[in-house]
């Protein structure tokens, strides 16, 4: 798969083997092959080794093979320990067998005094095929629910990852495009904070942070270029002068939305975003908060660019 990412190797598979499973078009052991593969990027180490008790028989000295044992119904007698303990393929052949057996069966054509013992101990014969056909058949029938059941989440799992990363890098170019278009600067500055977040240590996290912090600053020097002049929002005189970042990012908005709602949502956003990247620089911030103020701060701007060309 050398055009092929990971992530899309593994819906591929997943996707294949649903197919498999659900029109019965290939044999259990093959399933349980591509499920191993699929197992061996994706799956838990007790998927994995249920899988393989599928493929070379269970035991009992395991806590997984005994659980599995009971999952897929394989036990005569669990307090002696008897059962069905080998692999899915030997129970797929024991049911074609039995079928070939029962389909071989005939009742006597006989009459006279052991007529009906004969006949009796042939019915019987057969029930007991049938009963065992059906035994093996609800054991084949709960593996392959298991199998459904593990490929199938990571299937939608995936679908939803590629689903989420495809509407984010969409958003991603789009957000990319306007601030080229409106403050390059900003875009220039981004790998910076990303190399930062990566190294995972206070001194970096604070570094990143603050980088952040000169990103919004910048960005309202672009959209919205101090001056002498005041605003009147919600009531509050606000001044426009080169320290006043916050005000002039709310002025741009103010002058281009009309729900105040949404204006009141993102002067909030704003306030709290840059207190929390200049907190930050003094140490009072994670890691993982920090690439969540680094991801939200992106995602404001977009926002905010996208109110300016009027596409929102």
């Amino acid at each position: 798969m050398p055009n092929q990412s990971r992530s899309e190797h593994i819906l591929e598979l997943a996707k294949e083997l649903l197919d498999d499973i659900e029109l019965s078009r290939t044999s259990a052991e093959n399933l349980l092959l591509k499920a191993s593969r699929l197992a061996r990027w994706v799956g838990s180490d007790e998927i994995k080794y249920w899988l393989k008790l599928e493929m070379v028989g269970y035991n009992n000295t395991n806590e997984v093979s005994l659980k599995y044992m009971s999952i897929t119904g394989r036990w005569i007698n669990r307090e002696k320990e008897l059962g069905y303990w080998g692999p899915l393929a030997q129970q797929e052949a024991a049911i074609e067998a039995e079928k070939a057996k029962l389909a071989a069966m005939r009742t006597p054509d006989s009459s006279g005094e052991w007529a009906a013992a004969a006949i009796a101990n042939v019915t019987n014969a057969m029930k007991d095929t049938a009963n065992l056909i059906s035994r093996l058949s609800g054991i084949k029938s709960r593996v392959l629910a298991q199998l459904h059941s593990f490929v199938s989440e990571v299937y939608y799992q995936k679908e939803f990852d590629n689903l989420s990363e495809s509407i984010f890098e969409r958003y991603k170019d789009d957000v990319d495009n306007l601030i080229t278009e409106t403050c390059g600067e900003v875009l220039q500055r981004i790998p910076t904070v990303m190399d930062r977040l990566a190294e995972d240590d206070p001194e970096s996290i604070s570094q990143a942070l603050n980088t952040c912090r000169r990103i919004i600053e910048s960005f309202a020097d672009s959209i919205f270029p101090p001056s002498d002049e005041t605003i009147e929002i919600g009531g509050d005189t606000l001044s426009l002068d080169a320290n006043r970042h916050q005000n002039r990012i709310n002025a741009f908005v103010h002058q281009r939305i009309e729900s105040r709602s949404r204006k009141k949502k993102i002067r909030q956003n704003i306030s709290n975003l840059y207190d929390r990247v200049s907190t930050g620089v003094h140490g009072d911030v994670t890691a993982e908060e920090a690439r969540s103020l680094f991801l939200n701060t992106y995602l404001l701007l977009g926002e905010i660019l996208h109110i300016g060309k009027g596409g929102v």
